[in-house]
């Protein structure tokens, strides 16, 4: 019933534009036959066409998810430290993969009708046993262990929502936890340092999500947040061609680019942007 109301509409905005009195008579009977096929080719049993049988419109009206587990590829640029010592970093893609010990990355995605409920997880976690102490202490080697979990989960309305083109305005959050251990081996001097800072950035944003061809895809999208409440400023934007090698898998890459500007008892001033590599399965 969608089409004819948009049907009826754009008939009517016609009319408008030409002055053709005419045309509002032609407007009622084309209307009249629209609603008359309409009913005529609902389906009424077994038979009928699979683009309107009522399975596929129970579908519509229902529930979808998406789960879309990927690699972000990312270097790490800035400075890190406390607010009386800072320390610049500057880290490739490769040195980051060179101490990767475990990581998790992946979106999980649930609509119904124009809500959209993405949530992104981020959970990386690198260390390094065969660092060098400082001179002058009483230790031979060093270990050094870093986690990251990033956690960003999102509410949304689709403003529009084409078969070609989609267009979403998101709001959420983003929760940070960063954690770092140091021992020392042998450590005489109780040098050995453990720690953590946590804290949450209030987001809002958007995406466009279309359609290249049948099988290609694009989406760009990017959110800002922070505004003091966690951070001083937090934003990401990223985007993704994707290629469709099954109806309900999709082959993704991209570029993200996500940036942070923590500064509390910790600081945490930092860039991080590299290649994004993935799947999308539709599970539904």
């Amino acid at each position: 019933m969608k089409h004819n109301h948009l049907l009826r509409f754009t008939i009517a905005l016609v009319a408008a534009v030409l002055g053709a009195a005419s045309l509002s008579s032609a407007q009622e009977t084309v209307a009249t036959n629209i609603d008359k096929l309409t009913f005529a080719e609902a389906p009424t049993g077994e038979g009928q066409s699979a683009g309107t049988s009522p399975s596929t419109a129970a579908a519509d009206d229902g529930w979808h998810f998406v789960v879309a587990p990927y690699l972000w590829l990312t270097g790490v640029h800035g400075t890190a430290g406390t607010p009386t010592r800072e320390l610049s970093i500057h880290a490739s893609a490769a040195d980051l993969l060179s101490h990767f010990r475990f990581g998790l990355m992946g979106l999980v995605e649930a609509d119904h009708k124009r809500i959209v409920l993405p949530l992104d997880i981020i959970w990386a976690r690198l260390g390094d046993n065969q660092a060098l102490p400082f001179p002058n202490l009483p230790a031979t080697t060093a270990e050094f262990k870093a986690s990251e979990f990033i956690l960003t989960p999102k509410v949304g309305y689709r403003l529009l929502d084409q078969k070609k083109i989609k267009i979403d305005a998101l709001t959420g959050f983003r929760y940070w936890h960063l954690g770092q251990n140091l021992q020392f081996s042998p450590s005489r001097l109780g040098l050995n340092f453990s720690g953590s800072q946590n804290w949450v950035d209030p987001l809002v944003g958007g995406r466009i999500l279309g359609d290249l061809t049948p099988k290609a895809s694009v989406a760009i999208g990017g959110d800002v947040g922070g505004w003091g409440t966690g951070s001083q400023l937090d934003y990401q934007f990223f985007g993704v061609l994707g290629y469709k090698i099954k109806p309900a898998l999709t082959l993704q890459a991209g570029w993200r680019y996500m940036y942070v500007n923590y500064r509390s008892t910790t600081v945490f001033d930092v860039a991080m942007s590299g290649v994004v590599l993935g799947v999308t399965i539709n599970l539904k």
